[in-house]
């Protein structure tokens, strides 16, 4: 089975579809998504749903109205396909502890949700996710999916590693291979039994080759469509890996293995 552990919902979903038919991927991970960018359609559209992104990622919390249509997208798709979808709900990092224990309850096992994510701290504040991993570890380890890309920091990779081992039932997965960082994130996951790297985005194809080789058990292909694609992502693990066993993992087994399919 091949599965893309790293995908947004689409606007329109059969978009992403076919996406996945044209990659010969299997199921998706689906994140819910403010912005949209597959919508746009010239440079001053595209510069719009880019800014709603840097608001995203940057862990500012923009408008509750737009999170709950961002939630309403997610379960819709996952509705409509929930032979091609694994959905992962998102909770608000600047919730209280409690609170946060509250909404993993409702937002993610009360929906039937696989996981949790993708989590964007701002930069420098990754410690904001202990919480969630914290109530992830009461639901029997519920795999935490973190942003890795910029506006990611180095720092946040080591806060990351060090709480990921004072949970240590919780698989925490590090999107986009740690981004620009990659080196340091290898070499964090490496030392930390349950941090993952997922593989989009990997800006040389050398990271991701020295990533499966250090971590052939916990690297998880990954596309981070729309703003990666999946033929692309599936072909870059492809031409690192030879045909058999460790391939196998990367593109799925490891991911099915987490997620108990």
């Amino acid at each position: 089975m091949i599965l893309d552990a790293h995908s947004h919902v689409h606007d329109p979903v059969h978009r992403h579809i076919a996406l996945l038919d044209e990659a010969g991927v299997d199921r998706a991970v689906l994140f819910s998504t403010r912005p949209h960018p597959e919508r746009a359609t010239d440079l001053a559209s595209f510069r719009r749903e880019m800014s709603v992104l840097d608001e995203t990622i940057g862990g500012r919390v923009g408008h509750t109205d737009d999170h709950q249509a961002a939630r309403r997208e997610l379960s819709s798709a996952c509705a409509a396909y929930p032979d091609r979808f694994i959905g992962f709900g998102k909770v608000g990092l600047e919730l209280p502890a409690q609170r946060i224990a509250a909404e993993v309850e409702r937002e993610v096992v009360g929906r039937g949700f696989r996981g949790i994510g993708e989590l964007t701290p701002p930069p420098d504040g990754a410690g904001r996710i202990e919480p969630v991993l914290r109530a992830a570890a009461d639901h029997g380890g519920l795999p935490v999916v973190v942003h890795g890309f910029a506006p990611t920091t180095a720092g946040d990779l080591a806060t990351l590693a060090r709480l990921a081992r004072r949970h240590p039932t919780v698989p925490l997965v590090i999107s986009q291979l740690g981004g620009l960082n990659w080196l340091t994130a290898i070499e964090l996951a490496r030392d930390t039994p349950n941090m993952y790297l997922e593989l989009s985005t990997a800006n040389i194809v050398f990271a991701v080759r020295l990533a499966i080789d250090e971590l052939p058990d916990r690297t998880l292909f990954g596309s981070d469509a729309p703003y990666g694609d999946p033929l692309l992502a599936r072909a870059t693990v492809e031409r690192v890996t030879a045909p058999g066993a460790l391939r196998d993992r990367v593109l799925g087994g490891t991911l099915a293995e987490l997620l108990g399919l």
